[in-house]
Order: C-alpha cells, then structure tokens, then sequence
C-alpha cells in the first residue's frame, strides 16, 4: 500500500506529491529507521502503459512512493485541483541523494546499463563525493528476462553487501517490474529504478539546458539523442496523456 498519504491520483495511478527535498528527507528517514521501501519513477508513458497491463497498474498502485518525473504530471496535477510541489527525476534524485549520503556514511549499490556505465558511474560519484560508499555495481547482459542463474547471481551480489540504497536503470518499466519481482528477496533500504540517469550522471550523455527542463522540453532533447528508440514513447504513447487527464477531471475516466 502507498505509505505516502500525500499523493494525487493521475488516471490510474497515484503520484508523490513531495518535491526533490522532501524526498530525499524521506529517503533519509527510511534509512536512518531501517526500513525497506520499493521506489518507482513514474514518466507518462508508464502511466498510459497501466491502461493496459494490469499487472504494472498493481506494481505501481502497490509501490512505497511514486515519483512525478516530468512536467506534463506537474501541469495535470494543477489542472486537477491538487498541485504537486514539484517533478522529481532520476536525473536529480541520484546526483542530490549521492551528496546526502556521502555526509551520512549510506551505502549504494549500482545495476544495470549498458557495460561498463556502471562503472563509470561509480567512479564519477565518487570522485565528485569521495566520502561516498559505492559497495558495488555490476551491467548484466542485455536481456528482456534474466535467466534464473542470471537473477540468482545478481540477488547474490546485492545480499553479499547489504546496501542501503540499490539503484536499477534497466529501462522503465523493465527496472520497476524486476525490482517489483524481487523485492522480497532483496537485503536493501531503498530499490529504486533511475533509467538514463546513469548514463547522464555518469557523463556519458548530455542533458538537456535548464531552460529545457523547466519549459517542459527535456522530453525533447532526449528525443533528438535518441528518436529511434524514443519515438514511440514520445509521439505515439505520450498524446494519448492529455485527453485522459481532461476525461478525469469532467469524472468520464473509466477504468
């Protein structure tokens, strides 16, 4: 069940209505209580896909925190009567929390992208924030579903060092249904699907000017990085977004 009381339902699922700093207080409070909380990081797109897959809509609806990443959440929130503080995106999120924790001696573990990312990753952090703990990272083969042996292999590495938060960029929402999958058998604080933010925070990938993200058109940017693998989710998934929250306003939204 959400634990986040403060939330607003946007078609079909129910997003975070804390902002950057509020979640990372929470992030924070979590680990400091050792406590064990599955995190999503919830575009559009996810939120069009629960219209069909049942099964995302209770990986979702059942999550610790569901967070706003993208300003068309912001914008529909406000066009609902219930505004949210403000986005908060892997993009931030990972970079802001590694400051935190470096300060309070918590303990990260990185999977997932492509190889070597991973590592890259770690060792861009933690020259920026050399008091930080990175216990490990690891980029598995590219796969729709590990293997048995392959999911073993992983669970085994991330219990061997217990850390407090394990960031997942596998792709949404591929990262948030393996977290949801194996959460149970995960030994962590915080699992949290991230998606590109490692690639960006890790240098490999530009982000968009901050005019751009506060416009609106990140989206945009990362498109013309990569419009073969994003035009579906910008161009074809992403439209459907408006007319659905205008029918949830009006109370013509069916399930």
């Amino acid at each position: 069940m959400n634990l986040n009381s403060d939330f607003i339902p946007i078609i079909t699922v129910n997003i975070s209505k804390d902002n950057l700093i509020d979640t990372i207080n929470k992030f924070i409070d979590f680990i400091k209580k050792n406590q064990k909380r599955r995190i999503c990081v919830i575009p559009v797109n996810n939120i069009i896909a629960t219209r069909r897959d049942k099964n995302l809509y209770k990986i979702y609806n059942t999550s610790d925190m569901n967070l706003p990443d993208g300003i068309p959440l912001i914008w529909a929130s406000k066009f609902l009567g219930n505004p949210i503080s403000g986005r908060v995106t892997g993009l931030d999120l990972l970079p802001q929390f590694s400051k935190v924790a470096a300060e309070k001696g918590f303990t990260f573990f990185l999977l997932g992208a492509k190889e070597g990312v991973a590592k890259k990753l770690s060792e861009e952090l933690i020259s920026k924030y050399p008091a930080l703990k990175v216990l490990g990272y690891y980029s598995p083969p590219y796969s729709d579903k590990f293997s048995y042996e392959e999911n073993q292999k992983i669970i085994h590495m991330i219990n061997s060092l217990k850390p407090n938060v394990l960031w997942v960029s596998l792709t949404a929402p591929k990262q948030d249904i393996w977290i949801y999958e194996n959460f149970d058998k995960l030994q962590i604080n915080i699992a949290i699907g991230v998606g590109g933010a490692f690639e960006v925070t890790a240098g490999l990938i530009k982000r968009a000017p901050i005019w751009m993200q506060k416009n609106g058109l990140e989206w945009f940017y990362r498109f013309l990085q990569e419009p073969r693998r994003l035009f579906k989710r910008y161009f074809i998934e992403a439209p459907k977004f408006i007319p659905l929250v205008i029918l949830q306003k009006f109370g013509f939204l069916k399930e």
